[in-house]
């Protein structure tokens, strides 16, 4: 639902000379700013120290240049819909700290409970604005980075995500909800990014031939794959809401046709998009269906256009 994405590259067998890598991370992110252009930015280890480099620009104007000898990195273009990208703490990847270590968090979607989890673990207060910075502190306040803190911290949260986590072992890990996620493998290095798409765009530009292996990790899956390219898998179980029948029953209501219809999923999905139900309401009362309304939600500036004359009407 939140256009974002998500990127990066693991170099496992320090095959790739720093100018490659250079160019493979700036092709991918230019890539990545269809979905996305309020802010870039990556993270990485070097010389101990996990490093994060982001700034409130689009990729096409953020020259990433990452130093000699990394070969982990992960990286994130962003599309605001929540914490103003000018503030540059709101942007990703964001450090987290666990056990005395550092690590980088990215997430791909937007989260709708991360107000209440912030109330109900007691979590403290911070001049971050953004929902995905509840992952990185559900994850600090289990002292550790592991499956199983993964598996917690992705069980709490409601929304859309894919979450990626670069820890100071130079592992990446990769927590998929239902959004997408896509891995290309080389002999040597491996890519990734939100959707094949973009990869393959990425592999027209640089001309590399097609990749030996693709995986697309499924909702509910935890991936770790550590700095030699050795993967090994955990699992969550995603929240079963009924946030998105309408993904999945295109004809849900013709069936149920005499019940009065709940619009509570409606207002949720438009919670998610920053939009009030007041808005939402507004438009049901006009005469919109709950499809069109659906359809707008995806146009936010047609959606506040229209709302905004009713709002005023009324």
């Amino acid at each position: 639902m939140s256009m974002c994405s998500l990127f990066g590259l693991i170099d496992f067998k320090e095959c790739l000379s720093t100018h490659t890598k250079n160019k493979i991370l700036n092709t991918l992110a230019r890539e990545c700013q269809i979905r996305g252009t309020d802010a870039t930015g990556i993270a990485y280890n070097f010389n101990d120290r996990l490093r994060i480099y982001k700034r409130p620009l689009p990729a096409r104007k953020m020259k990433i240049h990452i130093p000699h000898g990394v070969n982990v990195v992960m990286g994130h273009t962003r599309m605001t819909t929540q914490g103003n990208a000018q503030f540059n703490q709101n942007n990703h990847p964001f450090l987290g700290h666990v056990d005395g270590n550092s690590f980088a968090l990215a997430h791909n979607g937007v989260l709708w409970n991360d107000k209440e989890l912030r109330a109900e673990e007691n979590l403290p207060m911070t001049s971050v604005e953004t929902d995905s910075y509840v992952a990185v502190q559900l994850l600090e306040q289990q002292k550790t980075l592991d499956f199983d803190s993964l598996k917690t911290m992705a069980e709490a949260v409601e929304g859309s995500f894919v979450f990626t986590v670069l820890d100071k072992e130079n592992a990446i890990w990769f927590v998929v909800g239902d959004n997408p996620l896509c891995v290309m493998f080389y002999d040597g290095f491996l890519i990734y990014a939100s959707t094949q798409e973009i990869l393959c765009k990425t592999l027209k530009k640089l001309r590399l031939k097609a990749p030996s292996d693709i995986l697309e990790p499924q909702e509910g899956e935890i991936m770790k794959i550590n700095r030699n390219g050795r993967i090994t898998t955990g699992t969550f179980t995603p929240h079963t809401t009924f946030e998105h029948w309408w993904r999945k029953y295109p004809f849900y209501r013709s069936y149920y046709e005499d019940t009065p219809t709940s619009y509570d999923d409606l207002f949720s999905v438009a919670k998610a998009f920053g939009v009030t139900a007041d808005e939402v309401q507004a438009l049901l009362d006009y005469g919109c269906s709950e499809e069109e309304i659906e359809e707008m939600l995806y146009d936010p500036e047609l959606f506040h256009e229209m709302t905004g004359e009713l709002l005023y009407a009324y």
